[in-house]
């Protein structure tokens, strides 16, 4: 290496260093340095130290390979066991080309998967462990011991709920299923079977409905009529395979239930299935207990010794009268400007709801380490703290803003703000907390809303420690000894005194009015009263007006939190798409988050992967470790593969954000604890990922000093080198764990034109060809969200048996009926950007967007003009093929503007559904969608609030008004088109 350069990470960069020379130490002293290839395993050069030291003094001395494990230097400056031993050097990747060999210590099989697990989710073990934190440590224990019961109980499964975590079935609605049927009725399909280990195949007719066990005895009935087999075969022992795929047909489920030969039945394709036999599912479920059974081994010899009890508390924090305060002592790290004097704000919150008036420091000079050393005091007694109280402060400085003409009025003053943090007031065990407390804080991003305080950010504190401005306070001890937020039963003991009322007519008829107000943002002081009035009637009678009623809640009166909290016990559970409303972060209170819970445990596994992108978002409204949300995520993770598999990578998606690293990476954590027989195939799905970040790294560079043509084929050398061919080829997809991208095209491989210069990478395998997009660089949660919508709506229009997206019977069919979805769909959710290289056609007909990067009515200007003027795309071209080329065709328009308002009206009645979705994902931090302001849109295209008669009044006016101004949609694609050739 040469002098003054330190660590290899340019060596690891750089795909031509093919031979490195490593130094080894031994345990015998012993020094040895010879060259090894980039790419071989720790096991290869393993046998290679050992053949080298045969002739080196005291190998006698050396115990057997297996005894010993390399250790090294990582990127990250720590010393790492190398326990996975069939990791290439290239993917260890030290920090110095030096590997001590040291006699391994402990569990192998335990190390070697605390290694795995580290690798996988981007944070070392030590890293918890170095928190030094009990809420931690109780956390990891409690939530492995959790998924790996878990585990243990899934190998015990019968063969067919076994079949139901690993491999769910893929479903159409049923109302969309039994449609198709009545237009299909009394047509035979074609499906084409094979049995496994025969190139065999067989072409059968089926009835859609039949139900996969018919479709196994007519194959076993042809193939003992075609090899005229005397042995007795029975389709119980048999499975249907997707060719090419890890997606089974079973059940009892019709076929054209099953989305593969839905789509298959409407796009004139004929089903490809392999008959699969039992013994060999049984041998992969021999496998996965295999590595299950290893781990429960070694963890029967070492559990853990039981949690200590919690204290009891000695005094009741209700009968403390005296207003609580704390103390602010000094900042550190704070860099301002000289001419500022530094201020601390402070204020108390239960969700969104400031609990009392805020508090504001002295201001003291600007310095590194400013002193305040002084008592904030909070107008609200320590016995009215509602449990989930967050303490929010405010770093920010003030500026004398000084005016051109002396004038006798004083100087104006601005805050500039520098810095934010939270802190809950109790612990995770329920104890209010004392002692100090030093906050790292996290910088504060000036918006035009002119909040200091942050109450819906993180409560925890800035990791990043050296490069954060930093407060110490201290929490006062108020009693001698621990103080504790009342139980459960001191809650419903005093919420059992609540008075019985009795309403009048008019009270009830403004109570109906007021919870028919799904438009609503606040309520006046009358109508809180009587919402908390008559409470009692609301359970009774609008139990889905719940949200409502918490709202108007006095949490920073200990009387009216006791009464909710025993009304709560009572309330009749919601329906999901209610329920979901409660885990927005207005909604903090533990025994309010444990019923919205308790509803979504009845959501069906499709039902709940469909809500699943915002149940990971709101993890971070969540104010401890241990919470019911994280539990109800792994526990339906661990009992369906498929959920699994989504949860792992949106949790790891985000595991490079330090506000969620640590939260997210337990979960992480304990999911793999729950799933050992996954590992492998995450692993290599990770090291795909990051090699085609390294690939999109290199297209980056090279396009910008060579051509097209030569980037491309610069970039199908690189992709061909072994190591990229290993780690890219025969990898389950990301996107979808049903599918195997086998064998890698390079030759068919390019990127495209676009910013972030995206790879289109093509696989096939035996049966068919898979192409995916990487695109890196470009944060794409906003069109996950925006897909995720239309996929939703697509499964309400399906329920209620209309079909926008499928192919019936001609091209022209096809396209007005996705046209119709497309502009039902980016008008309610106020797509942006809809210029033509934005919309997309396929053979088949079929109408579809790409690009969701504005939303919510954020239209693109230009010059200030806003160039998208028109509520939905609705040109004269498109009218033309969906009249058929005939202008006179007024029946075929006819019936396009129905389906349109079919389609509008079954999103609207789902209204709440979408907003609710929407307002969960502002955890997300989206830039279009960052607060409750954001979602008015969407409240406004879905006409929430106003009667269906009237919606669809507002549609058909903006339907005319998108006919009639198409031609500014023309000059946009215009204006678009020449821009872009011009570029």
């Amino acid at each position: 290496m040469p002098p003054g350069v330190y660590g290899m990470q340019d060596v690891w960069e750089r795909e031509g260093w093919q031979q490195i020379n490593i130094e080894f130490l031994l345990p015998t002293g012993i020094y040895l340095n010879f060259p090894v290839a980039r790419s071989d395993t720790i096991s290869t050069i393993k046998k290679m130290v050992w053949k080298n030291a045969r002739n080196e003094p005291l190998f006698s001395a050396l115990s057997d390979p297996d005894a010993y494990v390399f250790t090294c230097i990582n990127m990250t400056a720590e010393r790492e066991e190398l326990e996975d031993e069939q990791r290439r050097l290239c993917d260890v990747r030290p920090f110095m080309p030096i590997l001590r060999l040291v006699a391994r210590e402990g569990d192998r099989v335990e190390k070697l998967i605390t290694t795995q697990i580290s690798l996988l989710i981007g944070k070392g073990h030590h890293e918890f462990d170095s928190q030094k934190n009990h809420e931690v440590n109780e956390f990891r224990t409690k939530m492995r011991t959790f998924c790996e019961e878990r585990a243990q109980v899934r190998q015990m499964l019968p063969w067919e709920p076994w079949m139901e975590f690993n491999f769910p079935c893929d479903l159409e609605p049923c109302s969309v299923v039994a449609q198709s049927g009545k237009s299909h009725s009394g047509k035979k399909i074609l499906v084409n079977v094979k049995f496994e280990g025969s190139e065999e195949t067989f072409v059968l007719q089926q009835d859609p409905q039949d139900l996969p066990m018919f479709l196994k005895w007519n194959a076993l009935r042809k193939k003992s009529t075609v090899f005229r087999s005397a042995k007795r075969e029975k389709p119980e022992d048999y499975t249907l395979q997707v060719n090419g795929r890890w997606e089974f047909i079973y059940g009892e489920y019709p076929l054209c239930q099953f989305k593969y030969i839905f789509t298959c039945l409407h796009g004139g394709i004929t089903p490809h299935l392999t008959m699969v036999h039992h013994s060999v599912i049984i041998k992969y479920q021999e496998e996965q207990g295999g590595l299950s059974n290893q781990v429960s081994r070694t963890r029967a010899q070492s559990k853990p010794p039981p949690l200590p009890l919690k204290r009891q508390n000695t005094s009741s924090l209700w009968s403390i009268h005296e207003p609580f305060y704390i103390y602010l002592l000094q900042g550190s790290r704070v860099n301002a400007d000289e001419g500022m004097k530094l201020v601390v704000q402070a204020g108390l919150f239960h969700g969104s709801e400031l609990l009392c008036k805020v508090v504001t420091s002295n201001e003291v000079s600007v310095c590194s380490e400013p002193v305040w050393d002084q008592k904030l005091v909070f107008d609200i007694g320590v016995s009215d703290l509602p449990r989930m109280s967050c303490l929010c402060f405010a770093l920010y400085g003030v500026i004398e803003k000084t005016k051109k003409r002396p004038t006798k009025k004083k100087n104006k003053r601005a805050d500039c703000p520098l810095a934010w943090v939270n802190t809950m007031v109790f612990d995770y065990k329920d104890q209010l907390k004392t002692g100090e407390f030093s906050l790292s804080t996290w910088p504060s991003v000036p918006d035009d809303k002119g909040d200091l305080l942050n109450p819906m950010g993180t409560v925890e504190k800035n990791p990043n420690i050296d490069s954060t401005a930093g407060l110490l306070i201290r929490f006062p001890n108020i009693r001698p000894h621990p103080l504790y937020y009342p139980p459960i039963e001191k809650l419903n003991e005093l919420g059992m005194n609540g008075e019985k009322v009795v309403a009048t007519k008019e009270e009830h008829l403004k109570l109906r009015e007021i919870v028919d107000n799904k438009n609503y943002t606040e309520f006046f002081e009358d109508e809180k009263e009587l919402l908390w009035k008559l409470r009692e009637e609301v359970r009774q009678r609008y139990p889905e007006s719940l949200p409502k009623l918490l709202l108007i809640t006095k949490w920073n009166k200990h009387e009216d939190v006791a009464q909710m909290v025993g009304l709560l016990r009572k309330w009749p559970e919601l329906p999901a798409i209610h329920a979901l409303e409660l885990l927005d972060y207005s909604f903090p209170d533990p025994h309010v988050r444990s019923f919205t819970i308790r509803c979504l445990r009845i959501l069906r596994n499709d039902e709940l992967f469909q809500y699943l992108l915002q149940l990971v978002q709101v993890l971070k409204y969540e104010s401890y470790l241990d919470c019911d949300l994280t539990c109800f995520l792994l526990e339906r993770a661990l009992a369906n593969k498929k959920i699994g598999h989504f949860l792992f990578w949106h949790l790891r998606s985000e595991m490079h954000v330090p506000s969620v690293s640590l939260r997210f990476g337990l979960i992480l954590e304990a999911y793999c604890r729950g799933s050992i027989f996954l590992i492998k195939s995450l692993m290599k799905q990770n090291e795909a990922l990051n090699k085609m970040k390294a690939l999109n790294d290199f297209v980056k560079s090279g396009s910008q000093k060579a051509t097209r043509i030569q980037t491309t084929e610069d970039m199908k050398v690189c992709i061909k080198q072994d190591t990229y061919m290993e780690a890219l080829s025969d990898v389950v997809s990301p996107l979808n764990p049903s599918i195997v991208l086998c064998e890698l095209c390079a030759d068919k491989c390019k990127f495209m034109d676009s910013k972030m210069k995206p790879l289109w990478l093509m696989y096939k395998d035996k049966y068919d060809h898979v192409g995916i997009i990487f695109k890196n660089g470009d944060d794409l949660r906003q069109d996950m969200l925006t897909l995720q919508m239309i996929q939703l709506m697509d499964v309400l229009w399906k329920t209620e048996g209309l079909d926008l997206r499928d192919k019936l019977d001609q091209a022209i069919e096809e396209f007005t009926l996705s046209c119709a979805g497309y502009c039902v769909a980016t008008y309610v959710l106020g797509i942006g950007d809809r210029h033509s290289d934005n919309i997309m056609i396929r053979e088949t007909g079929q109408l579809f967007h790409i690009d969701f990067g504005h939303f919510l009515g954020n239209f693109k200007s230009k010059f200030g003009i806003n160039r998208e003027r028109v509520p939905f795309i609705l040109t004269y071209d498109f009218v033309h093929v969906i009249q058929e080329g005939r202008t006179n065709n007024s029946e075929k328009f006819e019936r396009f503007r129905e389906c349109c308002e079919q389609a509008y009206k079954i999103l609207c009645r789902n209204g709440t559904l979408f907003v609710n979705l929407f307002a969960l994902m502002k955890a997300a931090g989206l830039p279009e969608l960052s607060s409750s302001k954001d979602i008015q849109y969407l409240k406004d295209s879905l006409a929430l609030g106003k009667s269906e008669e009237e919606a669809l009044k507002n549609f058909k006016v903006k339907f005319n008004e998108a006919l009639r101004e198409s031609w500014k949609t023309k000059v946009n694609w215009m204006m678009h088109s020449f821009a872009k050739d011009n570029r």
